[in-house]
């Protein structure tokens, strides 16, 4: 499979164009697929920029890739996480939900790789809209569901990672998923998908669509986390995932915090500090047992 690595003089100057250069540049930049993504080929318009100063986003992917930060060799573990930030498939938060969870997973000795996956088309002269979550009417992706192919986006990162896992000097089967909001639902079309797209392991936050489906067969142990008062997805279908899972006799852990609200933006409650309840996790399920490279 072709992969196309970026020199870092490269990735910072798209990182200029982008409006997130004030964000730690990648190693590498891995596209998902050679040459352009399924159904994309008539996706014409550049990348843009969106957001604010302290919470850049980006829009109008058309290229989906996979954004490489390492852990320091010294302490990285063998494991990689694959993370897929929300905003309603219009657009990426690459900061909160992107770069900063990409360098806590650091912290822990696990390799990380932020997923920008395709997102709906955003007219930069029309007004804000709602929308993205299904097929779009008009514009260049008239008919295509963008949400499926994202949802393909996700399951094509997890079966390339494992396929380049030796290269990056991680463990084919210590290949895990986070996923918020947008791209919580992203993460779900891993976990349902065929096999070898499906991660060894997952942290849904806030997941949209997450619901009571019956769970694959031998899927993946779960971390799910959401707010009491999360006023955009709700925690009913955070719990019903995890009533799944324990009914399929699968190994899940919950946690509903009292206060956070989506985005974990409302702050004085234990969702400010979920990522520690994250590392817990992964230690007690062995993927922070440092493993030969």
């Amino acid at each position: 499979m072709l992969r196309v690595d970026l020199p870092k003089t490269c990735i910072l100057a798209g990182l200029a164009v982008a409006g997130w250069a004030q964000l730690a540049p990648p190693v590498r930049e891995i596209p998902l697929y050679p040459g352009v993504a399924p159904g994309s080929e008539n996706w014409n318009y550049p990348e843009r920029s969106a957001g604010t100063a302290d919470r850049p986003q980006a829009q109008n992917i058309v290229r989906p890739v996979l954004l490489y930060y390492p852990a320091d060799k010294a302490t990285a573990v063998g494991t990689a996480m694959i993370v897929a930030p929300g905003g309603g498939f219009r657009t990426l938060m690459m900061s909160y939900e992107g770069v900063d969870v990409a360098k806590r997973l650091n912290q822990m000795g696990v390799d990380a790789f932020i997923l920008k996956y395709r997102t709906t088309y955003v007219d930069p002269d029309a007004p804000p809209a709602a929308g993205g979550r299904g097929s779009a009417a008009t514009g260049p992706q008239a008919g295509q569901n963008v949400r499926e192919m994202a949802g393909a986006d996700g399951q094509q990162a997890v079966r390339l990672l494992r396929q380049q896992a030796a290269e990056f000097g991680v463990q084919p089967r210590r290949i895990g998923m986070i996923g918020y909001s947008a791209g919580g639902a992203v993460l779900l079309s891993t976990l349902y998908g065929p096999a070898d797209g499906r991660p060894d392991f997952a942290v849904p936050v806030y997941a949209a669509g997450a619901n009571s489906n019956p769970p694959p067969e031998g899927g993946p142990p779960l971390f799910i986390a959401v707010a009491g008062d999360d006023q955009t997805v709700g925690y009913q279908g955070s719990i019903d995932l995890f009533g799944a899972w324990r009914k399929a006799g699968l190994a899940a852990e919950l946690h509903v915090f009292q206060t956070g609200q989506h985005g974990f933006g409302k702050k004085g409650g234990g969702a400010d500090r979920y990522l520690d309840r994250v590392e817990e996790w992964l230690k007690l399920n062995g993927w922070l047992t440092k493993v030969s490279k």
